[in-house]
């Protein structure tokens, strides 16, 4: 039965393939199917860009849900394509076809998926479902003797406490008072986290509140008591739900020494449950098994370091996984070591001298202190003995499991060969469970760098471009990034952009960066590490303490600690030059995992690319608007007693000067030329007929010709580009002043729409004769006509682009030109520029598509 259902549909364009991409991703988030995203996602993106780019039809989007299922519908209008064939059973041919590479995707991806047909729809859908959970399982382990019970110092008490689905406490058993000290009305009803000392489990990244979400959490952490100490425990959390079907958690918490009380029973396997061979009773804690899910491996990891200190009676033990090259050792789980020593940290598998320098092999030191460096891992800890043991699937080393103690001499060969026992029984589940988060990650990847490129591939802003590499980075990769950038090979680095996943950090960070210089630029690909923003953050907050109190100091003292950790820098290279480096970092203690480097070197790589193109964008578009506004009048001059206004539209993104054009210019003393015309065509070679135009119209005018002479010698300048000449339709002018407030013009009208004069009395009519265009003929016979505009007069010249101004089959046209400037009458040159351009702009919808040019000149009425 379907339980809830929503649809979209998507246009044609490239755009919606990120924008389906976003309602998937958002539905099956508000249904809590978060498991499956990726995947959807990954699907619903080749499957729409199938129907909107290579179909060339709209995509209908359709998303169900049925209990713990998915079913995701792409239709599209296409239904004469049918889908490649198969050439067997199972077989979707070559992956690098040109086609049905989406449903090879389908097929390995989703559960079931399937092609409908309709006379006016092609539908293709897969079925998808969320991965097993079980949920408050346990298993019996097998009897043992009374010997090898754990002990305990006393009752032992197991707190009870319920957590309601606001994360606060509902019940307080009579033992949670015991062991705490509070009663239950002084902690209903306030947030466990209030009573919580540490944020999370050592060694983990799951704090307590994201713990309170899980279905089934084991763990320690600490809880302040009524006279406000830490009482260590170790804690079992199991999500319920009442008859009502409100969610809460049941806690169970004992002290952490007494873990055994309520930790996860081990299961030995069928064949197993009495004892082992050769080795007398069965030992609880020679078997490890991962009880949480195979595929929760932070879970898996550290219940196994938890099993191993109780095992030896340890200080300390530490998980350690493979580098796929098997050259480095990645610390995934600790417990009993300092944050330093925490997750993601590297060491190299062969390290320290003697016999036991390798973590291929098992090794017992005695005491470190005898071979200082024998383990990277416990330099500085205090630890003294040690023993570890490698993790090995199919004889190819996966990982290194040790256990320390902080006395000399704690460990033998005999420990070994139980902790070497046990960490065989658990290795072929760890591998298991780190090539499903392998996997898992790889999916998520792919989707975030489809994602990235469609964002970086929609802007050629480079300050958009800086801001989009930074938000992409932070938090997903890093908790704070860096961009800088180089303009030449001459120049430094300089720092164009940072971002901080706390805003208030941002300044903090921008300032202890500016005191440091700036990472080399390196072409090396790959992450490198940088030291330097962590030794600056270590000056920075010795600084702030020995001063006294003051907000600049606190802000970069507050962002130093959140600075301190591995920070990494991955070169911008692009067309085999540096542009620039991306700088990631990490709060203090923390470290880069591998997966996470490997996918910001493929973004760096893509982001470089970007950031390249909108430089290059941006130095074109900077040249061409400086040579277009060369083609404009520098400024329109005061002619005594009359007003001028220009308005002027180029049509086209990005361009200031198309083929329309118009200038106003002094000749001489008392004298002044006006010209606006038309070139054929618009854009860039349009533009060049009209610098062309412009300055010879200025340059022969000056010279004395008249203005028949001026536009028959411009006509044989335009003849003589040959291929390269257009056509033009010119409407040229001088204009005198006259002492009785009038203005006296001669025109020449060559192929261009006629200028109107508006009257005092509101008649409109043609102030010109129309006569033969430019750039046509070669031999032109022009004349010239007088108009003298009176007191009041205002006389009109526009390009073609307002004329023909077009709503479906209207066009506005002489006749509504000549309406609107009747409209006009006693109004200013610029009132009645401004209403044409109105008058124009609201004839249609549509953006325009043809220059335009609108020149009026009036002259003022006379002052009684």
């Amino acid at each position: 039965m379907i339980t809830a259902r929503a649809a979209a549909t998507f246009p044609p364009a490239g755009r919606s393939v990120a924008t389906a991409r976003s309602f998937v991703r958002d539905t099956l988030q508000g249904w809590g199917f978060a498991d499956i995203i990726d995947d959807a996602v990954v699907l619903t993106s080749e499957l729409v860009t199938n129907a909107v780019i290579h179909a060339g039809t709209s995509a209908e989007v359709l998303c169900l849900r049925s209990g713990d299922t998915v079913r995701i519908e792409v239709a599209d209008r296409y239904p004469e394509r049918e889908i490649p064939l198969q050439h067997s059973p199972g077989d979707m041919g070559s992956p690098d076809r040109e086609s049905g590479r989406g449903l090879q995707l389908c097929a390995a991806l989703a559960g079931r998926w399937g092609v409908e047909y309709s006379p006016s729809h092609k539908r293709v859908w897969f079925l998808m479902e969320l991965p097993d959970r079980p949920v408050g399982t346990r298993s019996a382990g097998p009897s043992l003797p009374v010997a090898l019970l754990p002990v305990t110092d006393g009752r032992v008490r197991v707190a009870v406490i319920q957590i309601d689905g606001a994360a606060t406490v509902s019940a307080w058993n009579e033992d949670a008072g015991e062991l705490f000290g509070h009663q239950p009305d002084q902690v209903i009803g306030k947030p466990l986290t209030d009573l919580a000392a540490w944020p999370h489990t050592p060694g983990t990244s799951t704090g307590i509140a994201e713990a309170l979400q899980l279905s089934r959490w084991e763990g320690s952490y600490g809880i302040r008591n009524a006279a406000g100490r830490v009482v260590p425990v170790y804690a079992s959390h199991l999500r319920v739900r009442d008859t009502d079907g409100e969610p809460s958690t049941v806690c169970l918490l004992v002290r952490d020494h007494e873990r055994a009380v309520i930790q996860t029973p081990l299961r030995l396997p069928a064949a197993d449950t009495g004892a082992l061979p050769d080795s007398g009773p069965a030992d609880p804690f020679e078997v490890f098994i991962g009880s949480p899910a195979p595929d929760d491996l932070d879970g898996l990891l550290q219940r196994t370091v938890e099993r191993a200190r109780d095992m030896l009676d340890a200080d300390a033990a530490f998980l350690l996984l493979a580098t796929d090259d098997e050259t480095e050792l990645e610390v995934r789980a600790s417990t009993g070591l300092p944050s330093a020593r925490q997750r993601f940290a590297r060491v190299p598998v062969e390290a320290g001298p003697g016999r036991y320098g390798s973590a291929r092999m098992p090794a017992v030191h005695e005491d470190l202190s005898v071979v200082p460096g024998a383990v990277p891992l416990l330099i500085g800890t205090g630890m003294r003995s040690v023993v570890t043991v490698p993790l090995k699937v199919e004889g190819r080393l996966t990982g290194s499991l040790g256990v320390a103690a902080e006395s000399p001499d704690r460990y033998s060969n005999e420990e070994a060969l139980r902790l070497q026992f046990a960490a065989d029984r658990i290795a072929l589940a760890v591998e298991s469970a780190r090539l499903g988060e392998l996997e898992r990650l790889r999916r998520g990847s792919l989707s975030f760098l489809v994602e990235a490129s469609d964002l970086l591939a929609g802007t050629l802003d480079r300050d958009q471009t800086l801001a989009l590499m930074a938000q992409m980075t932070v938090p997903t990769l890093a908790t704070w990034c860096a961009v800088y950038t180089i303009a030449d090979q001459a120049s430094d680095p300089f720092l164009s952009y940072v971002l901080h996943e706390d805003e208030d950090r941002i300044d903090g960070l921008k300032e202890l960066l500016s005191r440091i210089a700036p990472p080399d630029p390196v072409p090396t690909p790959g992450a490198r590490v940088w030291t330097a923003p962590a030794r600056a953050a270590q000056e920075a907050a010795r600084g702030t303490s020995r001063r006294s109190f003051d907000p600049e100091s606190m802000s970069v003292h507050n962002t130093a600690s959140s600075v301190g950790g591995e920070t990494v820098v991955l070169p911008l290279v692009a067309r085999n030059r540096v542009i620039g480096m991306l700088t990631l970092g990490r709060p203090a203690d923390d470290h880069f995992r591998q997966e996470i480097l490997e996918l910001a070197e493929d973004l760096s790589r893509r982001a470089a690319l970007a950031l390249d193109n909108a430089r290059l964008y941006s130095e074109r578009t900077a040249i061409s608007q400086s040579l277009q506004r060369s083609l404009l009048p520098p400024q329109t001059p005061e002619i005594p007693g009359v007003e001028v206004e220009v308005i002027y539209r180029a049509a086209g993104e990005g361009n200031e000067v198309g083929g329309d054009f118009y200038d106003l210019f002094p000749i001489r003393d008392g004298a002044y030329g006006f010209a606006i015309g038309d070139v054929c065509g618009t854009g860039p070679e349009a533009a060049a007929v009209t610098g062309l135009a412009r300055h010879a119209l200025r340059l022969l005018a000056r010279e004395g010709f008249s203005g028949p002479a001026v536009l028959e010698r411009l006509n044989a300048a335009i003849l003589d580009e040959g291929a390269r000449s257009r056509f033009l339709t010119l409407l040229y002018g001088e204009l005198w002043p006259q002492e009785d407030g009038s203005a006296v013009l001669k025109v020449v009208c060559a192929g261009h729409p006629l200028p109107l004069r508006l009257r005092q009395d509101g008649t409109v009519e043609a102030a010109a004769e129309p006569q033969p265009l430019l750039g046509v003929m070669d031999d032109l016979e022009l004349y010239e006509q007088t108009v003298t505009l009176d007191p009041g007069d205002v006389l009109l010249c526009v390009t073609d682009g307002v004329t023909e101004r077009r709503e479906g089959s209207r066009m506005l046209g002489d006749d509504g030109l000549a309406e609107v400037l009747a409209s006009s009458t006693g109004l200013t040159a610029g009132a009645v520029a401004a209403r044409v351009m109105r008058a124009v702009d609201r004839f249609a919808t549509a953006a325009p598509s043809d220059d335009m040019a609108i020149l009026v000149m009036r002259v003022p009425g006379l002052q009684i």
